[in-house]
């Protein structure tokens, strides 16, 4: 009872410190007012802001560095402006330029990283809530990428590094954006149609922020939010755009039929026949209201989904791999579940949805989802079902999250998943879980203090008197000030040895986990080649959560990780570990370090990459030591050539050697990738991987003309091959191969 006492007088300690915190004076937002578009004006979207009317619109200027110089005044000048009809928002930027014959831009594929490329940032806080928005962002080729802003993920997660705030950039919304070059820079227009944003009507005031890069310079300047625990995509720190009045989703309906043909064969899976396949489907979007989306897919179809990338595991747990797939992806955030760093709490993971244990797709008859907003209450509603194939069984999916807001970025929610099977004496699997956090990013003025908690219970189908009965529950806590220079992560996770949720992630059970982390970050203002040196110490033990014996425990010392002025890095880390083995862990074929046996060993990492803007760009990965009962030297390469805008070739390859005492051997990985882009709005992509654990290679090439946003023409083809040993060479046989041609359509009402 006492530690229960402690624990909650702990929380109204904290809960008090940051009312305090969001009590304080803040300083006055930034503001900038939408011109409206005086009926009969026209405006052509061409990227060339040369319509009178945008003169006076009212400049948002005067950005300031978020890197590398802290605070300073940007170095180039960026005036942005916004006009708006009943129906859309138009942004006009132009970003002048010192040396414009240096504005980069490599990137013309939709969704892909700029890494390599100047950019255009903006994000909107449509229900002016401080935690939630949508971003977009563009290059000087116009090339698109979008996403929603939440801000129930992890503070550790790269996007809350690069934005922020936590960025889910599988949103695909229907927009359109033009670029020109300039002899002064690059200007841009970009029209948001209110169609395809949800926002509060009752709201003629919304959130907005904007950032600028300069890729050559490793410059990020913003117009507000500019603190290194800020940043474009925190709306919390964003300004306020005034003026939005008359404004309409009109009747919120989009109807985006679609029709696919396959033709198929797998010769080496005994169906050597090629088999020609058509289908049609439609999904249904509607705005229930202008914040709660509605969505019904009706025979729904994955054939444009990009391949996983393959990975050699050389652990004792499953390895997650993320959700690819359009239906499950919009409106993901809704259903996020507490603030864990990584996928080991993910209670809901759409992958076991549509997809049997080896990854083939199980076709969905019908899903259905709604998220959105409803006054202080964030919600997403999932219901799927599946069709019975092979001796797969059909089943019902159902998934419900709620999260309350409080204060102004603080929330308490809660999440129910059930798995229904359709046969015979199956049992329904359901998990329920409780998720909540306490934070503020005005702690002591400037800082970020967060304080997170959950707590799920999972079906367990075992009989009362059996001795798999109880232990089926999962809880945590995490304590996190992730500022600069200083920040620490304390964390405590148990998940008992039969947590099991039925449409959820899991990588290790039956441990408690303690993870404390801290770290420092020294910067540089001036000097000519180094930005920042950061030191950490990361602490991960595990313990068995019925004997309380320690099962694992590795001490991650990262004495020098070093940033380049440049963009580009290098890191040195040392990993001493122990490892006691609960159960046999085969690592490969025919090698088995046996149960119960205790092991010591550390292992050294050295890390490094150049920065994308480089027309050739190197990255590598060293690591080596002991290893279990042995030693393991591990060898990654990582080569991007970007030869000219459009044209974007990769070569990734992974080598592990192991000399182990029961066993010798090694692994390869190699993944070649050729991306062209003809345009922002047509694509060719190819994949091919090759692993010799399962020796077999895969190819895949992905072709995609958006005639017009929300309008997709897909050609997919995946070829996959197994190695055999032939006579006096290495040869490979076909084992499947599949060519998919997908046109969707999208009606807007």
């Amino acid at each position: 009872m006492r530690f229960y006492q402690s624990h909650y007088s702990g929380a109204a300690v904290l809960c008090v410190l940051l009312s305090a915190s969001v009590a304080a004076q803040e300083p006055p937002a930034r503001v900038i007012t939408a011109l409206r578009i005086p009926d009969g004006t026209s405006i052509r979207l061409d990227g060339a802001l040369d319509e009178a009317i945008w003169t006076a619109a009212m400049p948002a200027a005067e950005f300031v560095q978020r890197d590398p110089d802290n605070g300073a005044p940007a170095t180039e000048r960026t005036d942005v402006r916004l006009l708006y009809d009943a129906t859309r928002l138009i942004v006009g930027v132009r970003l002048l330029d010192s040396e414009p014959d240096k504005v980069l831009g490599n990137q013309m594929q939709r969704d892909q990283s700029f890494s390599s490329d100047d950019r255009f940032i903006i994000t909107l806080d449509t229900f002016l809530d401080g935690r939630s928005g949508y971003i977009f962002q563009t290059n000087p080729l116009g090339a698109a990428f979008d996403g929603l802003i939440s801000a129930s993920s992890d503070s550790n997660n790269d996007s809350q590094r690069e934005f922020g705030g936590a960025v889910n950039g599988s949103w695909d919304g229907i927009w359109t954006v033009r670029v020109q070059r300039t002899t002064t820079g690059w200007t841009l227009e970009m029209e948001l149609p209110f169609r395809t944003l949800n926002f509060d009507p009752g709201l003629d005031r919304w959130g907005v922020n904007f950032q600028r890069t300069v890729r050559r310079k490793a410059e990020e300047s913003v117009w507000t939010g500019h603190l290194r625990n800020q940043g474009v995509a925190q709306m919390s720190s964003a300004g306020v755009l005034e003026g939005l009045t008359g404004i309409s989703q009109g009747l919120g309906l989009d109807v985006k039929p679609y029709v696919v043909g396959n033709l198929s064969s797998a010769p080496g899976r005994g169906r050597p026949d090629h088999i020609s396949t058509g289908d049609i489907g439609v999904d249904l979007f509607y705005n229930v209201t202008s914040a709660l989306r509605a969505n019904v897919s009706i025979n729904t179809d994955f054939a444009e989904t990009e391949v996983d990338d393959r990975q050699v595991n050389l652990t004792r747990f499953p390895q997650f791999f993320e959700e690819k797939r359009d239906f499950f992806l919009q409106g993901g955030n809704y259903f996020d579940f507490a603030r864990e760093i990584g996928s080991q709490v993910t209670p809901f993971f759409s992958r076991r949805i549509g997809l049997d244990a080896r990854g083939v797709p199980q076709p969905i008859d019908i899903g259905a989802k709604l998220t959105g907003q409803a006054g202080a209450f964030d919600i997403g509603f999932l219901q799927v079902r599946t069709r019975e194939q092979n001796e797969q069984p059909g089943a019902d999916f159902t998934v419900a999250r709620v999260r309350r807001r409080f204060f102004q970025e603080s929330y308490a929610g809660l999440l129910y998943t059930r798995r229904s099977d359709r046969l015979a004496g199956a049992p329904d699997l359901q998990t329920i879980g409780l998720d909540s956090a306490v934070r503020t990013s005005r702690f002591l003025g400037t800082k970020t203090l967060e304080w997170s908690n959950w707590f799920i219970h999972t079906t367990n189908p075992a009989d009362a008197g059996s001795p798999l009965h109880g232990g089926n529950i999962g809880r945590g806590s995490r304590l996190a000030f992730p500022n600069d220079p200083f920040y620490f992560d304390f964390s405590y996770r148990e998940l008992q040895r039969n947590y099991a949720p039925a449409v959820g992630f899991i990588q290790r059970r039956g441990a408690r986990r303690f993870n404390p982390e801290v770290g420092y970050t020294v910067r540089f203002r001036d000097h000519p080649w180094l930005r920042s040196m950061q030191y950490e110490i990361d602490w991960d033990w595990y313990q068995d959560d019925v004997t309380n014996e320690v099962v694992t425990e590795t001490r991650q010392f990262k004495p020098l990780t070093i940033g380049f002025s440049d963009g580009s890095e290098f890191a040195y880390e040392i990993h001493p570990t122990f490892e006691r083995l609960e159960r046999d862990f085969e690592i490969f074929d025919g090698i088995t370090l046996p149960a119960g046996q205790t092991y010591r060993f550390t292992r050294h990492e050295l890390q490094g990459s150049m920065a994308d803007r480089y027309p050739v760009a190197v990255g590598g990965q060293f690591n080596f030591g002991r290893f279990f009962s042995g030693r393991n030297r591990e060898y990654q390469l990582n080569v991007r050539i970007r030869p000219r805008p459009g044209i974007a070739l990769g070569v990734e390859a992974e080598h592990n050697v192991l000399d182990l005492a029961e066993g010798s051997f090694d692994t390869t990985l190699l993944r070649l990738l050729a991306n062209t882009q003809f345009s922002p709005r047509m694509s060719l992509e190819n994949n091919v991987q090759y692993d010799s654990v399962s020796r077999s290679m895969g190819w895949q090439t992905r072709f995609r003309w958006i005639q017009r946003p929300g309008n997709d023409l897909f050609f997919v083809y995946t070829h996959n091959w197994q190695e055999f040993d032939g006579a006096g060479a290495r040869q490979f046989r076909t084992l499947d191969s599949r060519a998919a041609t997908k046109v969707v359509y999208t009606l807007r009402f």
